[in-house]
Formats: structure tokens, sequence, C-alpha cells
């Protein structure tokens, strides 16, 4: 098989591609997929820096998330069979052309999805799912402000807010990425450089917003802090814009707000059958077309060194995904 390999820390640059030998056959509840459609994250470059939170043992092979075909399943698997197209999780990996992993760890591929889409619908949609519905108790009618809304798990907020009757304010950088914010639903699109706290306020009557859908940081989350209106949740996904906020605890208790952190990997280890029903209610939406992920870039697999550099340029809307 093909494998992407990350055998010394750093950028992209450092990612090679090696043939390695294939996997043995799948154990007791395992499948073997061959791997066609990978996606592409932030965390991916993170692990690759060395700088994520969770960091695998050298030399390893990056991504977490894919969809393919099932070549060979375990004795004791009965949900699966050769043939049948899935989107799985590969804990060793899904920067390869073919993969062992849990048979729990994959999911029957939704008609209305192609293999691309279905290699990046899990974790966005888990994220935004867990994040809006269930820590942030979203309601028909609040106002949600989505920083960071034209990147992956940003898109999959707008599709969720919008599905379960939120108005959505999405921030973004460029001209290019709010149009496509617009586009895929959102009521509003503003820049968030130079301020978006009085833009805020206007659009929402002077009231400011219910739930803020954070994955930047930083003066992101500060300026975020003054935008609440009473009751107010503010959902911490991550720290894109570098180091991680304080909350000022007295903002916080001036609108009775909350802030909570959101960690969809924290939901699996800690939640698992939350974690299961979720993506269940998830691809029952996918099924029906009411959730649709946006791809922006594809990239062969040899490619991957330049996937994770249009991530970090933030030149991607939506996701991006390594093919064949």
């Amino acid at each position: 098989m093909k494998a992407v390999v990350c055998e010394t820390l750093g950028g992209p640059e450092v990612l090679v591609v090696r043939d390695l030998p294939d996997p043995p056959p799948p154990g007791p509840g395992e499948v073997q997929v061959r791997i066609l459609a990978r996606g592409a994250q932030y965390v991916d470059v993170l692990q690759v820096a060395g700088t994520y939170q969770t960091k695998p043992e050298m030399p390893f092979i990056p991504g977490g998330e894919a969809a393919g075909e099932i070549v060979a399943v375990g004795a004791d698997v009965t949900a699966f069979k050769p043939g049948d197209r899935v989107m799985s999780r590969h804990s060793g990996g899904a920067f390869k052309t073919l993969g062992n992993t849990k048979a729990s760890h994959c999911d029957p591929l939704p008609a209305a999805l192609t293999l691309e889409e279905g290699a990046v619908f899990r974790g966005a949609y888990a994220t935004a799912y867990y994040a809006l519905v269930q820590k942030g108790r979203m309601k028909p009618g609040e106002w949600v402000l989505i920083h960071g809304a034209a990147g992956g798990i940003g898109v999959s907020a707008i599709q969720i807010a919008k599905l379960y009757g939120a108005r959505v304010i999405a921030t973004a950088s460029t001209a290019e990425k709010r149009d496509a914010c617009l586009a895929l639903g959102a009521d509003h699109a503003i820049a968030y450089r130079g301020g978006f706290r009085d833009q805020v306020k206007e659009l929402t009557g002077g009231k400011g917003v219910d739930i803020v859908y954070d994955p930047i940081g930083a003066e992101v989350f500060d300026e975020s802090m003054r935008c609440l209106n009473w009751g107010a949740r503010l959902l911490i996904l991550g720290f894109l814009g570098g180091a991680p906020a304080l909350a000022k605890t007295n903002h916080l208790l001036i609108k009775g707000a909350e802030a909570i952190g959101v960690w969809i990997g924290g939901l699996g280890m800690n939640e698992p059958e939350v974690a299961e029903a979720n993506m269940q209610i998830l691809l029952g939406l996918a099924a029906e077309g009411k959730l649709k992920p946006a791809i922006s870039h594809r990239f062969p697999l040899e490619q991957a060194s330049a996937c994770l550099q249009a991530i970090i340029d933030r030149a991607v809307i939506g996701k991006a995904v390594l093919v064949g």
C-alpha cells in the first residue's frame, strides 16, 4: 500500500510518500477498508508539527477520517460485507490506501453523499451538532455568531444552526469566504478583522448574540465577550488565532453567560453512546439531503504536503480532501 508518513516533525514539507506492507487480514471486530478519499484538517497540521495535544509515536501516518470500500471483514463482523461503501475512522492514520479499523468505527455511506463528502463528514458535523445543540442548547430564533465560518467546522455549524431554526451571523476573513457563507445559508456575513462588535449589535437590535461558536480564540474571543445577550453561551472550540484567551469573568457575571469548552474527542472517550447516537442523527439528516459538506480543494494522496499547506494558508473553504 501507499502511505503518507511523518518521519520528522515540522511543516507539511516533511511528509513523505512510502510503499509499505499491506496490513494483515482484519482481526475480530475489525474490517479492512480500501481507502479512496481522506479528509484533511488543521489537527493534521498540528500533529505533523508536534504541537497538538495528543502526540502519536514517530513515525506516523496522519489523518483520522476517510471513506472507501470494505475489502475484508473479521470472522465475527456481521454489520458489513466486502463491497460495502463506508465512512471510517482510522486511529492508525488515514493517509494511506488500505487500512484496518474497528467495525464500530465505520458507518454506511449515505447514498446522498459522494465518497469525498463522506470522508469529511464525521468530524465536522459531529463537532457542530454537539457544540450547538447539546452544549449550546440552541433554540429556534436565537442569534448564533459563528467565527471561522468558511472553515470545515464553520460550514457545518452554519448548516446545523439554520436547520434547527437559528439566525446566523458568520464571520470570515475575505469577501470570497463571506459570499460562500451566505450561499451556504448564513443570514449575515461580516469581517472580523478590525472589529465586529458594532455590526453584531446592530444586526441583533442591540441585544447581542445568544451563542458564540469560536474556534479562533485570542482577540476574537475577547471581542465576542462584548457581543453577548443575557444568558448567552460562548462555545470554545479551539485556538486558531494563537494562544488561548482569558475569559473575563466580570462580563460573564453581568450577562449571566457561560463559557463552555467543546472537545469532540472528549465526548467520544467519555460518552461514546452519546457520540454514536449523535452520528446516527446526523447520518439520517445527510441521507435526507439536509446536510452536505462543502469541498473547495481536492489533491491526490501524493500531494498531501500541498493539501496541508492550503489549510495553513487558509485557502480552503469548507474542507480539503485527498483522493486516490
